[in-house]
């Protein structure tokens, strides 16, 4: 302990070094819609913090809906007394915030780790699925790629208006895969991956998307997935923020326009043995054949993970390379499960499903029960895309139907932690029922 903390005393003061005109660090963590939430710390009580003072905040901060509203679930937020629960700082976050007015810090920090971690928190959700994989040999390394849009940073009567064009002050209406439009918006993309890089995340490839302004980042693998699904919440809040500092509105909702593509988080996964074996690869690839029956298998009583609101139920069947069906396939697209084409070293799938705007803690703890299911069931998948076009099967298209499969699926309670499954499927439904509480105006021009 007293390592640890030495260890982020001097991650403190070495950061205060570098950084003098930084008084204040933001601690956040991600909610369950993927929000994050946290304090603003004076930096010299960061110090005492990692000396070894006590950080606690409520613990029903977890629980917040899409809008920051509390929800009745169980006897948590109004019978509980509203308790605060201890967090610690997680190593290696400390980074400066580049897109604020005034220099700024900023740290990660969880309930993982703490003498009474909060069960249904994301980043111990995800904690406890790699601890349970380590313990049986298995060691994933993971990757995220993300698609989000660009918009002007005002809205019009509520909506989102297309990019404008630098170069040419026009909107950027037209949906292309053009490499110039990389270059049209290089400043805010440069800034982008730039402030990325200063947050200790590795981008690689950059990708002008098919829809109007919108574009994909990719992230290096990791042998470490709490921190793959660290850099890909860290980048979605630096992405809003400089895109702001530009003049434009960085959103990863997953359906913004219905005539354009939504965007996705992929995520591709290898599991790896201890003395490096990509175990996907073992006899002909089948255990791979088996991580996939067990993605698919789960995969429909996943939906509240991959698809976390009303919109992003929106992306599913659309325009391009979106399923409504659990199906897998090699190098296709169209699959829910794709595998990429690579040596056996680098054998791995590609997870397609979820939406931009999904938790990537969960979006990750998911995918890994589901091979996990599989490997230890054994079990082969259905015929592949490549095989049949119309292989698949049918998983739940609305949020109030897929809360119900997620809710008592056996594998998935056991394997997320029955604790979890019950409070995020009740927030997910009361979220729901409360966005449903408001009369559109389009209900008054069909039926006033």
């Amino acid at each position: 302990m007293k390592s640890h903390s030495s260890t982020l005393l001097a991650e403190v003061r070495t950061f205060r070094q570098n950084h003098p005109d930084v008084r204040y660090v933001d601690l956040i963590a991600l909610d369950i819609p993927g929000h994050f939430y946290g304090k603003r710390y004076p930096v010299d009580m960061l110090e005492k913090v990692a000396a070894g003072s006590p950080l606690k905040l409520p613990q029903n901060a977890v629980l917040l809906g899409a809008q920051g509203g509390l929800f009745k679930i169980g006897d948590y937020c109004f019978h509980d007394g509203d308790p605060d629960a201890n967090r610690r700082l997680v190593p290696g976050t400390l980074k400066p915030v580049s897109w604020e007015a005034q220099p700024l810090g900023q740290m990660l920090i969880t309930s993982d780790g703490t003498e009474a971690p909060i069960e249904f928190e994301p980043r111990e959700v995800l904690a406890n699925v790699l601890e349970r994989l380590n313990r049986k040999g298995i060691h994933p390394v993971v990757a995220f790629e993300l698609e989000f849009y660009l918009f002007d940073k005002k809205l019009s009567d509520g909506l989102p208006q297309f990019a404008r064009d630098p170069l040419s002050d026009d909107a950027d209406d037209q949906p292309n895969l053009h490499i110039e439009r990389l270059s049209r918006f290089a400043p805010v993309l440069d800034d982008m991956v730039e402030t990325a890089k200063a947050q200790g995340i590795d981008i690689t490839v950059i990708t002008a998307e098919l829809g109007p302004g919108q574009f994909e980042i990719n992230f290096g693998h990791l042998e470490d997935g709490l921190r793959a699904a660290d850099w890909a919440a860290l980048f979605c809040r630096s992405t809003r923020g400089v895109a702001l500092k530009h003049g434009y509105r960085a959103s990863f909702m997953a359906k913004p326009y219905l005539q354009h593509p939504g965007s996705g988080m992929h995520v591709h996964v290898s599991l790896y043995d201890a003395a490096g074996n990509n175990l996907l690869a073992a006899h002909q690839q089948q255990p791979l054949r088996h991580a996939v029956a067990g993605c698919l298998e789960l995969l429909p009583h996943c939906m509240p993970i991959f698809s976390p609101n009303h919109n992003a139920f929106r992306r599913l069947g659309g325009t391009v390379n979106a399923a409504t069906r659990a199906c897998w396939g090699y190098e296709d697209r169209d699959a829910c499960v794709r595998i990429p084409e690579s040596d056996p070293r680098n054998l791995r799938i590609e997870h397609r499903l979820a939406s931009a705007d999904a938790n990537p803690y969960l979006v990750l703890a998911a995918i890994l029960v589901g091979l996990e299911h599989g490997l230890e069931a054994a079990k082969e998948p259905i015929a592949p895309l490549n095989e049949d076009r119309n292989s698949g099967t049918d998983f739940p298209l609305e949020m109030l139907d897929a809360v119900r499969a997620m809710q008592h699926q056996p594998a998935l309670r056991e394997g997320l932690g029955a604790e979890f499954v019950d409070v995020y499927c009740e927030n997910k439904r009361q979220d729901h029922l409360a966005f449903q509480q408001e009369i559109h105006a389009r209900e008054y021009r069909w039926y006033l």
